[in-house]
């Protein structure tokens, strides 16, 4: 009967790779903490702009200034329900990946992108309609600025979305243990929307 020879090299390095897979295991999860921390920084950038928005709107006799042609509330009234809308199906495929369901959270996915490019679409459609241009006047200026630096923001989010779709496609990349990619899409869509309902308050209702 031949003894069996054991390399204390070959064991050594089977035990340090052993230690390291369970340090990494071990290691907390700070993903979603500093995806939140970006957003907060994002967020601070747009209240500053909402800051100013109101600044200009409190110190001029009016706004917007006289001349300037008033806004529809139609196309962009749609466009926030599009957008609102997105949140709850962006939440459906964050609820379908908990439960190990990747073709429905493909679906959710797909809708959600779909959603988030009308969106966009009805923007650019806003714009190509407006009677006022970048420089009319500030309330010209303030109102390109904050709807294209949330546009975005938006296109950020569905470059996202349509990131997770195509890594999606690799069997076993997202489960039910294994879903950072979609939960960080959906907060930042999340984020999104959010920050268009107060500019949407301030730039069409107020």
């Amino acid at each position: 009967m031949q003894s069996q020879t054991i390399d204390p090299a070959k064991t050594a390095l089977n035990y340090h790779h052993t230690e390291a897979e369970a340090h990494h295991e071990e290691h907390p999860d700070h993903r979603i903490t500093g995806l939140i921390m970006f957003l907060v920084a994002e967020g601070m950038i747009f209240f500053g702009m909402f800051g100013a928005y109101l600044a200009f709107r409190s110190v001029l006799p009016s706004w917007p200034p006289e001349g300037t042609p008033e806004l529809e509330l139609l196309l962009p009234g749609v466009n926030t329900i599009i957008l609102i809308s997105s949140s709850f199906v962006i939440h459906n495929a964050d609820t379908a990946i908990k439960k190990n369901d990747v073709p429905r959270m493909r679906t959710w996915l797909a809708i959600t992108a779909a959603m988030g490019a009308i969106f966009l679409a009805g923007q650019l459609y806003e714009y190509s309609n407006l009677e006022f241009g970048l420089t009319t006047n500030l309330f010209a200026s303030a109102f390109y600025v904050l709807t294209g630096f949330h546009g975005l923001h938006v296109f950020i989010g569905l470059v996202a979305i349509l990131a997770v779709l195509w890594r999606s496609r690799v069997s076993g990349h997202y489960s039910n243990e294994k879903h950072f990619g979609v939960e960080a899409a959906e907060i930042y869509w999340h984020f999104v929307d959010v920050v268009w309902i107060v500019l949407f308050g301030l730039l069409y209702i107020l």
